[in-house]
């Protein structure tokens, strides 16, 4: 790799970091593109060099969120025991990544990066987490295709639902209630 392409690459980095660091620390209401570039120490002018626009830069840093709450989910679940336990610990990470990052969730799921289609049906990036141990449900006939569809949703729905009554401070008021309230409703889905 040729010097240029280095500095580039560190400089589109600079930018990315930056962003992450506003959505980490302020929420996105903060971003702006003259935000991110004098957080990443350059001129708003110079980010439109290396980035078509914000939503461009956005979308990457969204992608840097994905892969972070995936390596969080897969460290907390190495002696989860395939299935539902394992399903319940996914769940458990996912949620606190998102109340260390509650800035981070919200930009999450206004972008579509949080989905993506297969076989014509939106999957969400929760959804996609647990595939395997979806799958492994399936296979070890502990339920049918058809109650894993409704189930999937519904822990989906669920857990987004609970994620955002309580990251806008609505109810439960505290983090073991958050808890408590996320383990009877993974109980109720896959009893």
């Amino acid at each position: 790799m040729t010097n240029t392409k280095l500095k580039e690459e560190r400089t589109r980095g600079y930018f990315i970091e930056a962003t992450k660091e506003i959505l980490r620390g302020e929420g996105s209401k903060a971003l702006s593109v003259r935000n991110i570039a004098e957080r990443a120490g350059y001129s708003y002018a110079t980010l439109y060099n290396y980035f078509k626009d914000q939503t461009e830069l956005i979308s990457l840093s969204l992608l840097d969120f994905k892969d972070e709450c995936r390596d969080a989910v897969n460290q907390n679940i190495r002696k989860s025991k395939p299935g539902k336990p394992e399903i319940k610990a996914i769940v458990v990470s996912y949620i606190n990544y998102f109340v260390q990052y509650p800035g981070v969730f919200d930009l999450f799921y206004i972008e579509k990066l949080a989905s993506k289609k297969v076989n014509n049906q939106v999957v969400s990036f929760l959804d996609s987490l647990c595939e395997e141990d979806w799958n492994y449900l399936i296979d070890n006939q502990i339920y049918s295709k058809t109650e894993i569809e409704y189930k999937r949703k519904t822990l989906n729905n669920a857990t987004i639902g609970v994620l955002m009554s309580y990251l806008k401070r609505s109810t439960p008021s505290d983090y073991s209630e958050l808890l408590r309230d996320i383990d009877v409703t993974m109980d109720t889905i896959l009893p």
